[in-house]
């Protein structure tokens, strides 16, 4: 009876660690693509949208992230076969200038170590996340210095001016 008890026990010290360890990827691959908004006259915000596919060393699927950027802390969504992830991101044109902005993606291990250490006040730089993804945003372009209403309308002028002084000039 001890001896059936204590090959349960062992059983359990060795099975539980591989069913607790489930969702942390280990060695992440990353594939990425992005588009940012680039043009400010027909769209009121900046928008980032970042689609990228993770396979993991440990082959792991269905894996919940979430995704970090600027503080801003948002979920990821991800495809009906698991593989591929999208995160979306908008703000004003004048909070997102151009530069370099880095997405750190966290599993929910990390993610709850993230809030944690956002609650307490420390330093959310101290979390290590599965992936950080580098994008490059190069601005928005605002539009022409002078609108083309005014430069054909500044031209017609000019060009009914210069028609008025010839003909005065030949009276």
């Amino acid at each position: 009876m001890a001896t059936t008890s204590s090959v349960v026990v062992l059983c359990c010290l060795f099975v539980l660690p591989l069913c607790v360890l489930g969702d942390t990827c280990l060695a992440p691959d990353v594939k990425t693509q992005t588009y940012t908004t680039t043009e400010a006259v027909t769209s009121t915000e900046t928008v980032f949208i970042v689609e990228f596919t993770l396979k993991c060393k440990n082959i792991v699927s269905n894996m919940n992230l979430y995704a970090d950027i600027q503080g801003k802390t948002l979920p990821v969504t991800r495809t009906v076969s698991g593989d591929k992830y999208q995160v979306s991101f908008s703000d004003e044109h004048s909070k997102l200038p151009s530069g370099s902005y880095d997405i750190r993606l966290f599993d929910e291990e990390g993610f709850a170590a993230l809030r944690k250490a956002q609650r307490s006040g420390e330093g959310a730089d101290a979390v290590k996340p599965v992936h950080t993804i580098n994008m490059s945003h190069p601005g928005v372009w605002k539009g022409p210095f002078l609108q083309s209403e005014f430069v054909a309308a500044a031209v017609a002028v000019f060009v009914w001016y210069l028609a008025y002084n010839a003909r005065s000039q030949l009276q």
